[in-house]
């Protein structure tokens, strides 16, 4: 493919956009075989399939995500183009596609981003959430240009891909009010029986978790495997159960969640990594979040206000 059709990668994308032919037949004013058509001719230049029947919906197969993500940035700045030629100058600025692993505690994604969103320059973020392999295919195929995760990619992630080491927290142990009153005395020992809201088996706290909780021969009572982290804490804030988050936001999930921290799990630490294809280390963004990692803008590492 050595020439694309941009009428044609157009197309794809109202289709694509649609969820259907006819739906994208009626915005273009164009007949449906014409529009099938378009698309055969288009998947053929290509070399693959971009859309797939899903009961009465059409959508992305994994290398037609990968051009609907380029068909989107192209159309946008075509219309920002379009604008600056009307005599208005552009606020769009630079734009990052960020994937958040699910296991990645969302507050501390925020704060790894937070610095994007005070720069001079105006810049655009686009995140999603997804599992850490769907995610790692994305960088892959160049959909995104970086990952937060709380693990490495691996070697069999592919040979361009690189990891980039962020930081790390202890890990602390919260709860509702009332429920916190029930398991402050004789911290850690109190938590033998207590009822636990914890990472599913497949993330790698939890792997460390449950090694604590042989080190300290504490059984805790699951009440739910919970893989989000965002919705681990919820439900962990309407009571029924303790969880585990990052010490380095404590102050942020008490306040935002209305909980209590009763202790630091001593010896167990969440780490934080970007993760990035080689194409994309010169993307200015991706370079301002790691540079602000290094110099330890974030705090990740500060544990000093334990003395207090």
């Amino acid at each position: 493919m050595e020439r694309i059709n941009y009428q044609h990668l157009y197309y794809f994308w109202m289709v694509a956009k649609q969820g259907s032919v006819t739906a994208a037949c009626e915005i273009l004013h164009l007949a449906q075989p014409t529009i099938s058509g378009q698309l055969a001719v288009f998947e053929q230049a290509v070399g693959a399939k971009l859309l797939r029947r899903a009961g009465r919906r059409l959508v992305l197969t994994e290398t037609g995500r990968a051009v609907f993500h380029y068909a989107e940035e192209i159309f946008a700045l075509g219309r920002e183009m379009k604008h600056m030629l009307k005599g208005h100058t552009t606020e769009r600025g630079l734009r990052l596609n960020i994937g958040v692993s699910d296991a990645m505690p969302k507050l501390i994604a925020y704060r790894l981003m937070a610095p994007i969103l005070k720069m001079s320059e105006p810049a655009q973020i686009y995140c999603v959430e997804d599992k850490t392999e769907r995610l790692l295919t994305e960088i892959g195929l160049h959909s995104i240009d970086m990952m937060l995760s709380d693990v490495p990619a691996t070697p069999a992630s592919g040979t361009r891909i690189f990891n980039h080491f962020l930081g790390e927290s202890a890990v602390a142990i919260f709860a509702s009010p009332a429920m916190a009153a029930r398991y402050q005395d004789d911290f850690p020992r109190c938590l033998n029986g207590a009822p636990f809201f914890l990472p599913t088996i497949n993330t790698a706290l939890r792997r460390s978790l449950d090694q604590w909780f042989d080190s300290q021969q504490i059984s805790p009572v699951i009440q739910a495997e919970v893989e989000d982290s965002a919705l681990l804490k919820t439900f962990g804030a309407a009571g029924g159960g303790l969880f585990f988050s990052p010490y380095a936001v404590a102050s942020e999930i008490q306040r935002q969640y209305g909980t209590r921290m009763l202790g630091l799990a001593e010896g167990v630490y969440e780490r934080f990594y970007a993760i990035t294809a080689q194409r994309r280390l010169k993307h200015p963004l991706v370079a301002a979040i790691l540079e602000h990692a290094q110099q330890g803008l974030f705090d990740l590492l500060d544990r000093s206000v334990l003395a207090e």
